[in-house]
């Protein structure tokens, strides 16, 4: 096995090494292209509905989601007090400790008094802990970048179904973290290895579907790891230089890589426990600060409000009062949600894993909050300040369905992603764009962090856990982020991001299958804390 993974490190050295030389690069975007775009043909397989091209993987994502909204009974709405009490620790003391009843007990659940309490719990983080690590991996550029590009392809109507399917992917969360912490093992050191990787294996081997199961959680273990390596970790890195870069005036790309590896390091070096206590302050921190300059933009304009909710509510419906052109819009806002909170992809469930519980399903509750707060909160502040901004100060027109970018007025510029929410930002607040670097790249290395432990989790389980498996993954994955960070990569990049989406198919499939013993696992969490039915 040694010997395997060093071979497998002696082969992308001369990457890691030679990355900032442009005729490496240019090799490896001729080489690697094709089998790129193989990958992604797959994966992001067109189905036309009503005239437009929908990939195939949002299909199996959204019909997911609404399957289980309506198997689990709204919990996704109806459970999301309980959400954020749990989060905040209330059920703590019934969460930890369990009631054994006693042999011989004539009144088992009855007087508590009269059973001996198990003290100690599985777990190396807490709930507020594994949410944010799972948060850290899914705010970030989608929420900025994604967002501008559904308002500019779809216009503003594309802001309802955002936040429709982000309250569907809450329900997607909801399942695949409770059977994260159903399924986990705990290694002999107290590590926790959890995940789709695991729920697959041994939940489908319970239902007499051991192979297939196998075989699912090798396939998603593959493309989780090729995942961190790209679209959580080279696009981000990318990313933030860009914008760094841009900020600065310079072209230091390699320099900024070496220093985001090394801070990268310094953190996951220290596993899951570091990674939460980096998390906890890093998500809040950034998610006030961003959402904090929304709704200052937001309450400068207040007199623009009504006029903006009625773009985003009549375009959402009367896009080009065609059904095609609803359906259009639908699209847009479906799949930049769906690619923002990534509810479905299985990744999250492998921080959720990690979780302090006895209860699989309390942290499967808490990780309904992950969309919510993702897409329904952060996706639609980007979305309000982009159209009120544009209401007050007419700074572009809306592109049409089928193009990819918004024209600015008066200039003829073409701008999307990044660039139209910092200019959006900009045309309220001054220099807005320095503190949009500072989110940028605080967003870049907090899904780094994330998918790094994502990828790690995929790594040891193809190749073992010893130390060797650990510190070859850590190097390359350090290694990557310089590549990204000096590089324009596309066709790795693209790869990597379709990898990640592949990660859907087996996820999803697991999920179903698994579903009725989520629904067990949520009513004795519901009894253990006396919730009573709505």
């Amino acid at each position: 096995m040694k010997k395997y993974l060093f071979s497998i490190f002696t082969l992308i050295l001369p990457f890691l090494t030679f990355a900032q030389e442009t005729s490496i690069e240019e090799d490896i975007e001729a080489k690697f292209g094709p089998f790129s775009e193989a990958v992604s043909r797959v994966v992001f397989y067109p189905v036309t509905i009503a005239g437009k091209d929908v990939p195939i993987v949002l299909i199996v994502l959204l019909l997911g989601a609404l399957f289980f909204t309506l198997y689990f009974k709204f919990a996704n709405i109806r459970l999301l007090k309980v959400a954020f009490y749990a989060t905040k620790g209330k059920y703590d003391e019934i969460d930890h400790h369990s009631v054994d009843v006693v042999a011989g007990d004539s009144t088992p659940g009855g007087d508590v008094f009269e059973s001996p309490q198990a003290e100690g719990v599985i777990g190396e983080v807490t709930h507020f802990q594994a949410l944010t690590a799972a948060l850290s991996a899914t705010v970030g550029l989608g929420n900025i970048a994604g967002v501008a590009v559904a308002i500019a392809i779809g216009g503003p109507g594309a802001t309802i179904w955002m936040i429709l399917a982000g309250f569907l992917g809450m329900s997607t969360k909801l399942v695949e973290a409770t059977l994260g912490v159903k399924y986990r093992e705990v290694g002999e050191d107290g590590k926790i290895y959890g995940g789709p990787m695991y729920y697959l294996k041994k939940g489908l081997k319970e239902k007499n579907l051991g192979g297939l199961g196998k075989v699912l959680a090798a396939m998603f273990a593959v493309f989780v790891v090729g995942g961190s390596f790209g679209g959580g970790n080279m696009f981000q890195a990318n990313q933030a230089a860009a914008q760094f870069n841009l900020l600065f005036g310079m072209d230091e790309g390699f320099l900024f890589g070496v220093l985001m590896a090394v801070l990268v390091a310094v953190v996951i070096i220290g596993g899951i426990k570091r990674i939460g206590r980096v998390t906890e302050k890093i998500v809040p921190f950034m998610g006030i600060m961003y959402v904090g300059a929304a709704l200052v933009i937001i309450f400068m304009n207040v007199t623009a409000i009504p006029e903006a909710i009625g773009q985003i509510w009549n375009g959402a419906f009367e896009s080009n009062s065609l059904l095609g052109g609803v359906i259009g819009v639908m699209i847009v806002g479906f799949q930049r949600a769906a690619f923002s909170n990534e509810a479905g992809v299985g990744s999250a469930s492998i921080a959720h894993a990690a979780v302090k519980t006895r209860f699989p399903a309390s942290e499967g509750i808490v990780a309904s909050i992950g969309p919510f707060v993702d897409t329904v909160v952060i996706c639609t502040m980007t979305a309000l300040v982009i159209v009120i901004t544009n209401i007050k100060s007419n700074l572009f027109n809306y592109a049409n369905l089928e193009g990819s970018n918004v024209i600015m007025n008066g200039t003829g510029e073409h701008l999307g992603g990044v660039d139209l929410t910092s200019v959006a930002f900009d045309s309220a607040i001054p220099n807005f764009s320095i503190l949009l670097t500072i989110a940028v790249i605080l967003f870049a290395f907090s899904t780094m962090l994330s998918w790094s432990y994502y990828g790690i989790q995929g790594w040891k389980y193809l190749f073992g856990k010893g130390k060797v498996a650990d510190l070859v993954y850590k190097f390359l994955f350090l290694g990557f982020v310089i590549i990204g960070a000096s590089s324009s990569l596309n066709s790795v990049i693209d790869f990597s991001d379709a990898m990640i989406f592949a990660m859907v198919f087996p996820n999803i499939i697991g999920l179903i299958l698994l579903a009725p013993k989520v629904r067990v696992e949520l009513k004795r969490y519901l009894t253990a804390i006396g919730h009573k039915k709505d």
